[in-house]
């Protein structure tokens, strides 16, 4: 597709698949940024496809959902850091500064965000790989953690739309569970800081696998507990690490991008890519059929 970011005049275009003519203004919006939803687009180099054509090759992304027919959506899957509470950031530049003040100052940016979403452990391992076994973690993870606390003693915010979210989950009795790479300690303090812990009576943390996130093992447990298919679920997730993962347990995903952008490969993952919380919540009302607004 064409990078609709240049400016450029109004073109008449011909369809690549049915060479129906339509025009193309790259001065605004274009008429397919209403396709946002059916995300991932077409990327097999036409340029450009019609709006009827856009919309039946979107509906057959790599992620094998058709993403245009009703889903059967029997639970959400929530991650918690970076989806429903804004803590990457946090933990980001509280790493950073941990690393800085022990004199670790080479591209560290790089190496953290490699580690959005990935278990601690992981994260730990990729601190040895770069800086060798005599990495001294006890001290970074010491400064970490009281960087980490500083910040968040003043509270921890929401991601825009969660309660908008989980209103209309609880209203459609939609079972969900939160999903996430953070140990359940983590979990249990984060989620009461951010007065949430009352809402959710499953948590899959790392603490319950053997292999945390990108492997499917979280996402393919949580479909258990409620006695499903992955595949009768939608996962929520803001990290490459965290698609791979509910992708490849064959649930429904939607990334809501945080600190990272979704990779090509996260994007042929999902069902769809969206902005925020609110969006998930059209996408449910949309393809789920549950808690639309009354007309």
């Amino acid at each position: 597709m064409t990078n609709r970011l240049e400016k450029q005049p109004t073109r008449r275009l011909a369809c690549a698949a049915c060479g129906a003519e339509f025009n193309c203004n790259l001065f605004g919006p274009c008429w397919c940024s209403d396709e946002a939803f059916r995300l991932p687009m077409p990327v097999d180099g036409s340029d450009c496809l019609c709006p009827d054509c856009l919309r039946k090759a979107a509906a057959r992304p790599a992620c094998g959902v058709n993403v245009t027919a009703p889903w059967n959506i029997s639970a959400v899957l929530l991650d918690m850091d970076g989806t429903l509470l804004d803590t990457e950031r946090v933990y980001f530049d509280s790493l950073v500064a941990a690393l800085t003040a022990h004199g670790f100052t080479d591209d560290t940016v790089t190496l953290c965000q490699a580690m959005v979403g990935l278990p601690g452990p992981d994260c730990e391992a990729m601190l040895h790989a770069r800086y060798g076994e005599s990495f001294p973690l006890a001290e970074v993870s010491r400064a970490f953690v009281a960087n980490r606390d500083e910040v968040l003693s003043a509270g921890l915010p929401l991601k825009s739309g969660a309660v908008e979210l989980l209103d209309a989950l609880q209203a459609a009795e939609c079972p969900m569970a939160i999903v996430t790479s953070s140990s359940l300690r983590t979990t249990e303090t984060h989620l009461r800081l951010a007065g949430i812990r009352h809402r959710f009576e499953t948590l899959l943390t790392r603490d319950d696998v053997a292999c945390g996130k990108p492997s499917p093992d979280l996402y393919l447990l949580a479909a258990s507990r409620f006695g499903l298919k992955s595949e009768a679920c939608v996962a929520v997730e803001d990290s490459n690490h965290g698609v791979t993962a509910a992708h490849a347990a064959g649930a429904i995903t939607i990334m809501v991008p945080d600190m990272v952008t979704p990779t090509e490969e996260s994007r042929a993952r999902c069902a769809a890519v969206v902005p925020d919380l609110g969006a998930v919540l059209e996408v449910l009302r949309e393809r789920g059929g549950f808690g639309r607004r009354s007309s």
